[in-house]
């Protein structure tokens, strides 16, 4: 993806430039030697709820559609389940961070994964991190569990929010992240098949009607998240699930989070569909552009219309972004919607501090994989270990609050335990 087509992107639905540490490291396999010697290898902060957490993935097939910006074949995605279980992972029972083939394509010269983030190219060992979760465990009795919908950034794979996945997970939610096939930088599907993203080739095209592209995108993953949440209610009988992980979805509380377009997705897939009780927009914007790209605002529906159920604004101190009043989409749904709502700046953040670039990259640039001029651009200098807890805190407080009728007050107003986050309601 170019410069000038991450910019244009990024100004104008907060998805490319910046699409573009602390807490216990967990154990990663050891980096393999390569021409550079060994590569460098990071590892996510440990999750901070009681329960261990198992994860499975499964393929699912809409037969009634295409991707618009590359038609002919029925809609393939990858989503993956992360839950309470009752025995942790330990050494190599724990799942990587990503697939081999998927994290070879993520970190290799031109992806969109490299490209937009600024990290040296073959240079990070992104199949050695390891999460903390087992894979297939069968999941942990005790009745029905909330479930929380995770859509990532523009052009960023489904797990490239593993560090908070894991975290709602290990307090008792069953959390299912979404890949958007030829979105993500890519996917890889259980037969092998990589699919790359089709935006960097796309966004080289200087007659590109960029508005219409990002609403067409934003479009199917709406569509996406809403055939996810028809496949949910028919999983009791699919035996490719773990024991126990259907019968544990409590489809009458459903929460979405989404970063960057991922949260532009949340509440708009919120607006367009009643299952989604609450949402949490992390840095996406809700507004696109004209035809050039640079010219014209023209609002997302949900922008229009408001909302009338919860929803929580999440923003950064990226020159787009920072409170509702200086984005015209934040602005306008924050007007129109009649729901409870409250927005929260992170002092210091950038855009993709909501990211597992929050974690990793301060760890990868000691290592040379990444310069310390990027980890700013992405993740301003705001304190790792801090933003983390913050970011962890917010999202678990919201939804315990409007999924579980558990209130620890934090979302009331400004708080001394996070003097970092500007709050405004």
């Amino acid at each position: 993806m170019s410069r000038r087509g991450r910019a244009v992107a990024t100004v104008l639905l907060a998805t490319a430039v910046a699409l573009g540490a602390a807490g216990a490291p967990g154990a990663a396999a050891a980096p393999r030697d390569t021409g550079w010697g060994r590569l460098a290898t990071a590892a996510l902060p440990d999750p901070t709820g009681p329960y261990p957490i198992g994860t499975t993935s499964l393929k699912l097939t809409d037969p009634d559609r295409e991707f618009p910006l590359k038609p002919g074949k029925p809609r393939e995605l990858m989503i993956s389940f992360w839950y309470p279980t009752a025995r942790p992972a330990t050494g190599g029972d724990r799942v990587p961070f990503m697939a081999p083939a998927a994290a070879a394509h993520f970190g290799s010269a031109g992806s969109v994964g490299q490209t937009d983030y600024g990290f040296e190219p073959d240079r990070t060992d992104w199949a050695g991190v390891r999460t903390h979760a087992r894979t297939d465990a069968p999941a942990l009795p005790g009745g029905k569990r909330p479930v929380v919908l995770y859509s990532a950034g523009f052009g960023d794979p489904r797990t490239w929010g593993t560090a908070l996945v894991e975290d709602l997970a290990s307090r008792g939610y069953v959390v299912v992240t979404v890949d958007h096939t030829w979105d993500a930088s890519e996917v890889e599907f259980p037969d092998g098949r990589l699919a790359a993203s089709v935006f960097p080739e796309l966004l080289a095209d200087p007659g590109l009607d960029l508005g219409a592209t990002l609403r067409t995108a934003l479009q199917t993953r709406v569509d996406d998240t809403r055939f996810v949440l028809d496949q949910l209610a028919g999983l009791r009988c699919d035996r490719r699930l773990p024991a126990g992980l259907a019968d544990s979805l409590d489809l009458d509380r459903i929460g979405m989070v989404g970063h960057s377009a991922g949260g532009s997705t949340a509440l708009q897939t919120m607006h367009d569909d009643p299952r989604i009780a609450a949402g949490i927009n992390m840095d996406g914007q809700l507004h696109f552009p004209g035809p050039d790209g640079r010219t014209g605002v023209h609002l997302t529906s949900v922008a229009q219309d408001g909302l009338n159920r919860p929803f929580l604004l999440m923003g950064t101190q990226n020159d787009d972004s920072g409170s509702y009043h200086q984005q015209p989409g934040w602005d306008a749904l924050w007007q129109h919607s009649n729901g409870w709502h409250a927005d929260v700046t992170l002092t210091g953040s950038r855009h993709a501090s909501y990211t597992d670039a929050e974690s990793l990259f301060p760890k990868l640039a000691r290592q040379g994989a990444i310069s310390p001029e990027k980890v700013t651009d992405d993740i301003g200098d705001v304190r790792p270990e801090r933003a983390e807890l913050a970011t962890r805190s917010y999202v678990a407080a919201f939804f315990d609050r409007w999924l579980r009728g558990r209130d620890d007050h934090l979302l009331d107003g400004p708080s001394a335990r996070f003097p970092e986050m500007v709050y405004e309601r």
